[in-house]
């Protein structure tokens, strides 16, 4: 890894921040760093008062981003990342204009309400929702078929996809065709106790600390059993068959590298199409990183190629008769 980039992660790693005390503060900063960061032209238009909670307690603001050439007719369903607590529509709106841009397709990116105000199941009752609604609903996006829909999400993020591909699967309702999980959070012990190797070679020096995580995962599950939960921690499921044709995209010095290659290779055993995709000198979070930048542009190719693959184009054909 670059020596500087090694430098800023272990400063940035090395942080006195509490995450429990001072969430509200670092949700500024990151708020006005992306403001600071965003191009010019608003690249986007919002789908607010369009989607609420089954309940009708709340709105779930979903924000389209339009890529500057419309390629393919898949459409991406975005959840963010930030720990379940300091990520949002507006800290990801530079990376979504980029993804969008980058992948040729529309990219909907989700605002589910954050920990600790709001911990599990809040932000998973959002994303499912949406999912949902835009996957039965098809005359409010113009997309043609739910198979063009594609759940993706990055770190607690990707955990949320994960979740509501298995939450939909068990309640039997649709389950998406595909699903790009970015270093994915799939298990819920990130203390010297894990059974993953990187959350102890990895978890102090490259920005994201096992420490972190694991204050993240508290925030949004206090309760340590129901931590445990499949839902909260992919890899903990009894049951991984039926799942969408997935494309996981790891980082080399990410502590999460090995649970979300595991929850891979558990999917592929369970009979899923899985490819597992791990990015070379890199670190937790490359995807916020600018459109230029290596980790970046081979995510972005990597996914471009997953895509191209499939599912095939007779059984999209078919859906839509």
């Amino acid at each position: 890894m670059n020596p500087f980039a090694r430098l800023l992660l272990k400063l940035i790693a090395s942080s006195d921040i509490d995450i429990r005390q001072d969430y509200e503060r670092v949700r500024k900063l990151r708020r006005l760093t992306s403001r600071i960061a965003r191009p010019v032209k608003k690249m986007y238009s919002v789908m607010d008062s369009q989607i609420f909670s089954e309940d009708y307690s709340h709105e779930i603001p979903v924000r389209i981003f339009h890529p500057k050439k419309l390629r393919h007719e898949e459409a991406i369903l975005f959840f963010h990342g930030g720990g379940w607590v300091t990520g949002d529509i507006e800290t990801y709106t530079s990376a979504c204009i980029h993804m969008a841009d980058a992948l040729g397709r529309k990219v909907y990116s989700v605002d589910y309400r954050l920990a600790p105000e709001n911990p599990y199941p809040a932000g998973l009752d959002d994303c499912m929702r949406v999912a949902e609604v835009v996957m039965e609903n098809l005359s409010m996006t113009g997309v043609k078929s739910p198979s063009d829909w594609v759940l993706m999400g990055d770190s607690s993020g990707a955990n949320l996809a994960a979740a509501v591909s298995l939450r939909l699967r068990d309640e039997g309702k649709r389950v998406p065709a595909q699903q790009i999980l970015l270093y994915p959070v799939t298990h819920w012990d990130h203390t010297a106790a894990s059974p993953f190797e990187t959350v102890r070679t990895k978890g102090r020096d490259y920005g994201l600390t096992a420490q972190r995580i694991q204050d993240y995962m508290e925030m949004y599950q206090p309760e340590l059993g129901e931590r445990k939960n499949a839902y909260v921690a992919p890899l903990m499921a009894k049951d991984f068959a039926n799942q969408p044709r997935t494309l996981i995209v790891t980082a080399e010095h990410d502590l999460l590298r090995d649970e979300g290659e595991a929850y891979g290779k558990e999917l592929e055993q369970a009979g899923n199409e899985v490819q597992i995709h791990r990015v070379a000198e890199s670190a937790h979070g490359f995807i916020t990183l600018p459109p230029f930048t290596k980790p970046v542009k081979e995510t972005f190719r990597v996914i471009n190629d997953f895509l191209k693959e499939g599912p095939a184009a007779d059984e999209k054909e078919f859906e839509r008769r």
